[in-house]
């Protein structure tokens, strides 16, 4: 009897005992095509050589030391590599081992800034519905996931959520695409306003929002409507490439493509591909001028802040995306996804949407083309897909509540870089099987 805690008490997964490539197989041999990198996490696939020798050459050298006394070699060359292609002033990086420990890391230095310049009347966060920040609870109350806030609500800080940019669902059919997105962007003037125009901290979004909505990009010009908002009232805004960062849509940063620079970012999963726990957050040089004019020191700390391990295979990580020329993979192997993904299933009866970027794509899964109606949860369409294309050998990454928290399905998927032509046709063949199981 096992006496691991499981996600699922009541349906044990399968024991993983090897990965290769894109493949992971469990312990009866088993293969199954990693179709969304675990959670978007596993950009260079499973089993690489040089990350792995990475790992080893490192804990062999120095394994930990903490950074309430020393610095390591790893940390300062990683943080000086992703500061060289950072967008803007992007300046310092702080390294913790997640994405949800990044986020929180930024919601309390956002907050101590304000605190450094004067201003203590800042105490508000405005982020959007529909969104996921993490599962800490600061992270949590900043996410807009109404599934996953609903039983910790009574604990968790209030933050104000405004609309998504969600232009398959909520876009006027007599609207342009530029003209819902400053509409939806105007959501957070108004709310600035609403809530006191010099009382609010920070907005947080997700360049391409992830696993809440499935891949979803925001129309053109919106992200920009929403940085002059920020530059107005004084806010800073924080963005979280945790899911979509580190190449997976098509550029290292997911916010090179909408042309803004954030305040404050937050990275993971894609940092470390999975050979180790790692995530960053990195603020404006204005920032962290700020608190070293101040009090000195940011008030907040983990313990594997910097690890010399998780830096160094980051940082092993970060010179095969650039030397092997990744970025330019995901494009190329991104559109033909897409163009896969529409070929089999755009005139589907029950595919509504089809989206994303890079190798970041989502399914919207409707009842009705037409109207786009949802299926009634009492289907449950995503947990059905999950565990029939599992069976199939495919792991994907489906979500229920796509529009509300509650109403609507999508299936994510975010496969390594290294993806074949042929492996492209794998994934499109047993999501296949899985549509022909599961929707009427």
């Amino acid at each position: 009897m096992s006496h691991v805690f499981p996600r699922h008490n009541l349906a044990p997964p399968p024991k993983a005992v090897r990965g290769e490539g894109c493949y992971l197989y469990d312990d009866s041999g088993k293969q199954y095509f990693d179709g969304s990198g675990g959670a978007a996490v596993s950009c260079l696939g499973h089993g690489d050589a040089e990350i792995v020798q990475a790992v080893q050459d490192q804990a062999a050298r120095l394994a930990y030391a903490h950074t309430g006394f020393f610095t390591s070699d790893p940390a300062e060359e990683l943080a000086d590599l992703l500061v060289r292609d950072a967008p803007g002033d992007l300046d310092r990086v702080y390294f913790v081992s997640g994405g949800s420990e990044a986020v929180e890391s930024a919601l309390k230095l956002a907050r101590q800034y304000f605190l450094e310049i004067g201003e203590p009347q800042r105490r508000h966060i405005i982020a959007r519905r529909q969104s996921y920040h993490g599962n800490t609870l600061g992270a949590l109350a900043t996410g807009g996931n109404a599934w996953r806030r609903a039983q910790f609500e009574p604990i968790l800080m209030d933050v104000s959520h405004i609309a998504p940019c969600y232009e398959y669902v909520d876009r006027a059919p007599d609207e342009t695409s530029f003209d819902y997105g400053q509409r939806v962007a105007q959501e957070l003037e108004d709310e600035i306003l609403r809530l006191g125009r010099d009382s609010v901290i920070a907005f947080v979004a997700e360049p391409v929002v992830g696993a809440t909505m499935g891949a979803v990009p925001a129309v053109e010009g919106y992200f920009k409507r929403i940085r002059e908002i920020c530059d107005t009232y004084g806010v800073l805004l924080i963005l979280d490439e945790v899911m979509c960062g580190m190449g997976r849509v098509g550029s290292l940063f997911a916010c090179d493509i909408e042309g803004v620079v954030p305040d404050i970012l937050c990275i993971a999963k894609g940092l470390g591909a999975g050979y180790q726990p790692i995530g960053a957050m990195m603020c404006s040089a204005k920032i962290y001028q700020a608190i070293s004019d101040g009090s000195g020191f940011f008030q907040h700390g983990h313990t594997y802040l910097g690890h010399p391990v998780a830096c160094a295979t980051s940082l092993a990580v970060l010179k095969a995306i650039h030397g092997r020329d990744l970025i330019a993979r995901v494009q190329t192997q991104g559109e033909k996804l897409a163009e896969a993904l529409h070929d089999r299933f755009g005139q589907h009866a029950h595919v509504g949407d089809i989206r994303g970027r890079g190798l970041f794509r989502g399914i919207e899964i409707v009842e009705d083309r037409a109207s786009k109606l949802p299926f009634d949860p009492s289907h449950n369409i995503a947990a059905r897909f999950k565990k029939v294309a599992f069976e199939a050998g495919l792991i994907c990454y489906p979500m229920r509540g796509t529009r509300d928290g509650n109403l609507g399905d999508h299936v994510l998927l975010a496969p390594p870089y290294i993806i074949s032509d042929d492996q492209i046709g794998e994934v499109v063949d047993k999501l296949d099987i899985a549509m022909k199981a599961v929707l009427p």
